[in-house]
């Protein structure tokens, strides 16, 4: 009776050794499945971390390609731009150097004719012939003045203004209507289209 009861309770500690053993197992095996698929997930999330990096690299050499081809636009354009100030500059200094070339070329015929005039008061007894002569070249020459642009300003009875006339002298005068106008004209004015070319200088009445 005594060595059955024995025998139970050996069979018994057997089983919980037994019992102890396969929960250290089964514990050892949970420990080891979460370490796995902890690697797994660092590894996902390193892999995660190369894959933003490597597109965040591939946006910046987007971003300083585009810099670079603005950049050398804007280098052309500027380089473009300097060279056409240069050449319109040019085009305008040679348009001033030509005008002034023409303008001399028409008035070089009115100067022939006053020569001409010069040439025969020497000789020439007919004083009507010269003044016939001068007033044709007086004429010609206010002709000359008009088509570019040159013309008188008109000053005699016509009231002051100071934006057309400088006074030279004032004087009185006897009729009311002619007291502060325009009475005599000293030396004539013009404009040159519509500037001022230059003031008439008059005598003004008061």
């Amino acid at each position: 009776m005594m060595k059955r009861k024995t025998q139970e309770k050996e069979e018994l500690k057997d089983n919980d050794v037994n019992k102890t053993t396969d929960n250290k197992e089964y514990t050892e095996n949970r420990e080891n499945i979460s370490s796995a698929e902890s690697g797994k997930q660092g590894q996902g999330s390193e892999a995660g971390s190369y894959q933003d990096s490597d597109k965040a690299v591939a946006e910046v050499r987007v971003v300083e390609e585009k810099l670079a081809e603005m950049q050398d636009k804007y280098i052309r354009l500027s380089a473009e731009f300097d060279n056409y100030r240069k050449r319109t500059l040019r085009e305008k200094m040679e348009m001033s150097k030509y005008a002034e070339e023409n303008f001399m070329l028409k008035i070089i015929p009115v100067m022939d004719d006053f020569e001409r005039a010069l040439q025969h008061m020497d000789s020439a007894s007919d004083i009507i012939a010269i003044k016939n002569g001068i007033d044709i070249i007086y004429n010609k020459f206010s002709e000359f003045l008009k088509q570019n642009g040159i013309r008188e300003i008109e000053s005699l009875n016509c009231n002051f203004n100071v934006d057309l006339y400088e006074a030279v002298a004032k004087v009185p005068v006897e009729e009311s209507d002619r007291k502060g106008k325009v009475v005599d004209v000293v030396l004539k004015g013009y404009y040159l289209q519509d500037k001022v070319l230059r003031f008439s200088k008059v005598v003004v009445g008061e």
